[in-house]
């Protein structure tokens, strides 16, 4: 079986401790993921706190590391979307879909300006909005598309000039894992962490002290724990919650022609 690893301040880290993850297509084990320890979490976080300062001040550095970003996932977009296939269990072609589209994303971000707003500009004054980076975040990924739904966390959030731990879903760990393997040769040391395992560590790292912000996509009843969680030291937080892929057909649309491809839209992935 394939070795993957963790990405905590710049390095590579394993685990004494590791699950299995299963090819939803045979039901067959063909990995092992390193499971995240307590010492491993607050290792992961410090080294983003750590490196918060530096990223922060750097704009031109920011946005020089995003275009690397995307130039890794693009020369790695083959060894990703093999990895997804095996542990996600969409098609190839679906899972190259995907990291393209995480590489486009990481290509936007990068382009992104950092407006200021000016609410006043006149003979009593001026004022204006500047917008300035909480810290560390922690963003924990679903089983669905984990790849694109990591990099609209992970691009958004270092362009802006916070840093990063990300937890992704423990069905789908090992191409985020991957990821993170990759963009450890492009970004500093601490400023993308990726670590892995169960619920416990996404609710540790959704208590952490040091963590300004949670941002979550997955069911609603973890969104409601996580709101919960961070509302003890009053952490930001962004929930993208489940849906079971509502439509809505009006009036004046003929429901045998859109049938079809309202199903393939909800049940495709």
């Amino acid at each position: 079986m394939a070795e993957f690893t963790m990405t905590i301040d710049g390095q590579a880290v394993s685990s004494d401790r590791t699950f299995e993850v299963i090819n939803p297509a045979t039901g067959a084990v063909f990995a092992a993921c390193p499971e995240c320890t307590t010492d491993d979490l607050n290792a992961a976080v410090a080294a983003a706190e750590r490196a918060f300062s530096g990223w922060r001040s750097k704009e031109a550095i920011r946005r020089k590391g995003l275009i690397g970003c995307a130039r890794a996932v693009k020369s790695h977009m083959k060894e990703l979307a093999e990895i997804l296939t095996l542990e996600q269990g969409k098609p190839r072609r679906n899972a190259l879909h995907e990291i393209t589209g995480a590489m486009h994303w990481l290509q936007l971000a990068a382009g992104t300006k950092m407006p200021v707003d000016v609410l006043q500009d006149d003979d009593g004054g001026r004022v204006e909005v500047r917008r300035k980076p909480l810290g560390v975040v922690g963003a924990i990924t679903p089983w669905n598309y984990p790849v694109i739904l990591a990099v609209w966390k992970i691009a958004p959030a270092l362009r802006t000039g916070n840093t990063v731990v990300l937890k992704p879903s423990p069905y789908t760990p090992l191409t985020t894992l991957k990821l993170g393997e990759i963009l450890r040769e492009v970004l500093p040391p601490g400023v993308l962490n990726v670590v892995s395992g169960g619920d416990e560590v996404g609710a540790r790292l959704t208590t952490h002290p040091d963590v300004r912000k949670i941002s979550l996509t997955g069911s609603i009843a973890t969104g409601k724990a996580v709101a919960a969680a961070a509302a003890s030291d009053l952490k930001r937080v962004v929930l993208e919650l489940g849906g079971n892929d509502p439509a809505i057909v009006l009036p004046d649309v003929d429901v045998a022609a859109v049938a079809e491809k309202l199903l393939w839209g909800a049940f495709e992935n």
